[in-house]
C-alpha cells in the first residue's frame, strides 16, 4: 500500500508555522485529555490536536475497518495491536481530510469545533499502556567511552558487545510523560575509601541519557521468533526517551546483575510516537560492522535513520545551555537487529511494549550523549550559559531534549522531551 500520507508537495488548510515539527506529513499518534475532562487518541498538525475519537464518530473514517471504540481509549495499545495496514490506512486518510485541497471538514464550522483543538487547550499523557520496556546499550561509542572510563582503553568493550545487542529488562511503571517533573533519587552507593559502610542518601551524580525508544505491536507467540527481515512490520513507531540515570546509585548496585534502582526512579518519552511510514524518507545506510552477524542478525537495505538529536540544560530561571548535538544514525545495532535479537529466544512482544535504543553518542565530543561522557566522569565540567558550570544535573535544572529529520522537502519532529529535576524527598526510616 502507497503511503500518500508523505506527499512532500501536500499543504495542510491548518496553519503550519515554519520549521514545525509536525507538519501534515507527519501525523504522529498521542493521547490527550481535553479541558473537558475528556480522555481521546489523537494526532497532531502545526500547534492544533486533532480528536481521532471525535473524527471518527463523526463518520470520516468511513470504509476503513475500525471498531467504535478504537480511538476512545486511554491508550493506542488496541490501535497499535491492529497492524500496519490499519495505521498506514488511518494515518493516509488524515493527510486526505486535512489537505488543503479537501473542503469536507475545513468547511463544517460544527464538526472543526468537536475535533481540532490548540496546543494549549490539552494536556498529553502517555502514549501507550506499556507492558514491557527493555532498554539496550547499542551506541559502539557510548559503550566504548563508559568501558574506557571504568576499565581502560584497551579493553573498552566487552568481549561480546560487537556480536549481540545487549540490553536489559527495566521497569515500566516509572516511565512518564514530557513534562513530569523528577524527583532525584535516593539510595545506596560505594563506601567511601577506608569504610566498610555503603554511603546513603540523595544521588549526586544524576545523569541524563540520550535515546530513541520504539513502539512495537503483537509479534510473536511464547516460543516463536521474528526474524529480521520481517521485524519492520512490527515497528509501530518512535520517541524520544531520556532514560535519567544515578550514577552513583548504579555504580555500587550493578555487579553482577545490572542496572536497577539506579535507572528505575523514572523515564521519560516524548508523548507523541512518529510511525516509521512518516521517518521513511529519512533512510540512511546502516553503520558498517566489525564481524559479520550471525545470520538472524544480518541486515539487508537501509534499516538506520538519520535523526538528528539535540540535548539543553536549563537552570531555574536562566538560560538554556545546549550540551550535546548528535543522530540517531550512529547506532551500531539497528531497531531490526534489536527486536530479531529479542524474539530469537522465543520471548513474547506485544502491542505497546517500549525498546529503547540505549544512550545515543557520536564520534565527537559534543555529540556524547551523557554527561558521564560530557564532563568525563565530571573531570571537565560543561560551562553553561549563566557562568556556573555543571559535571552532573542540579536540583531545579530542566533537561530537554530535541529530535527532528529534515531534508530538502520535509521535516519531521517528535517535539520536546522535557524534564525538570526536583529535590529528593527527606527520607523517613
Amino acid at each position: 500500500m502507497i503511503i500518500t500520507a508523505n506527499n512532500p508537495n501536500r499543504k495542510s488548510w491548518l496553519d503550519v508555522p515554519k520549521n514545525s515539527d509536525f507538519p501534515i506529513q507527519n501525523i504522529p499518534f498521542g493521547v490527550f485529555i481535553t479541558k473537558d475532562d475528556i480522555i481521546t487518541i489523537g494526532t497532531r498538525i502545526g500547534d492544533y490536536a486533532i480528536d481521532l475519537g471525535a473524527l471518527h464518530q463523526l463518520g470520516y473514517f468511513d470504509g476503513i475497518p475500525l471498531t467504535d471504540d478504537i480511538f476512545l481509549q486511554d491508550s493506542l495499545n488496541d490501535f497499535i495491536a491492529d497492524g500496519r495496514k490499519t495505521w498506514r490506512l488511518v494515518r493516509n486518510r488524515i493527510a486526505d481530510i486535512f489537505d488543503v485541497t479537501q473542503s469536507g471538514l475545513r468547511d463544517h464550522k460544527e464538526h472543526r469545533a468537536e475535533v481540532i483543538f490548540r496546543m494549549d487547550e490539552i494536556e498529553m499523557l502517555l502514549p501507550v499502556s506499556v507492558g514491557d520496556y527493555t532498554d539496550f546499550y547499542a551506541s559502539r561509542e557510548h559503550a566504548t567511552n563508559v568501558g574506557t572510563l571504568f576499565r581502560d582503553p584497551e579493553n573498552a568493550l566487552m568481549p561480546n558487545w560487537l556480536h549481540v545487542p545487549i540490553g536489559y529488562h527495566g521497569r515500566s511503571s516509572s516511565i512518564v510523560p514530557s513534562g513530569t517533573p523528577i524527583k532525584r533519587p535516593i539510595g545506596q552507593s560505594k563506601p567511601a575509601e577506608g569504610t566498610n559502610t555503603p554511603g546513603f542518601g540523595p544521588s549526586k551524580l544524576l545523569d541524563f541519557e540520550l535515546e530513541m525508544a520504539f513502539i512495537t505491536t503483537d509479534a510473536n507467540d511464547l516460543g516463536d521468533r521474528i526474524s529480521i527481515e520481517e521485524a519492520e512490520e512490527y515497528i509501530f513507531g518512535m520517541v524520544l526517551f531520556n532514560d535519567w540515570s544515578a550514577r552513583d546509585i548504579q555504580g555500587w548496585e550493578y555487579q553482577p546483575l545490572g542496572p536497577f534502582l539506579g535507572k528505575s526512579f523514572a523515564s521519560t518519552i516524548s508523548p507523541w510516537i512518529v510511525t516509521l511510514d512518516a521517518l521513511e524518507p529519512f533512510r540512511t545506510d546502516n553503520p558498517e560492522q566489525v564481524y559479520k552477524p550471525l545470520p538472524y542478525l544480518q541486515v539487508e537495505g537501509k534499516k538506520s535513520y538519520d535523526i538528528k538529536l539535540q540535548v539543553g540544560i536549563k537552570p531555574e530561571g536562566k538560560e538554556e545551555t545546549v550540551v550535546a548535538n548528535s543522530n540517531f544514525k550512529y547506532m551500531y545495532w539497528t531497531m531490526v537487529q534489536q527486536l530479531a535479537h529479542h524474539t530469537v529466544n522465543g520471548c513474547p512482544v506485544e502491542a505497546g511494549d517500549m525498546m529503547g535504543s540505549g544512550t545515543i553518542s557520536g564520534p565527537t565530543k559534543d555529540s556524547y550523549g551523557s554527561m558521564l561522557e560530557l564532563t568525563w566522569k565530571g573531570q571537565n565540567p560543561i560551562q553553561m550559559n549563566d557562568g556556573s558550570e555543571r559535571k552532573f544535573i542540579n536540583d531545579h535544572d530542566t533537561v530537554i531534549m530535541r529530535a527532528h529529520c529534515e531534508n530538502e522537502n520535509v521535516r519531521i519532529g517528535f517535539g520536546d522531551c522535557v524534564g525538570k529535576v526536583l529535590p529528593a524527598e527527606e527520607f523517613k526510616k
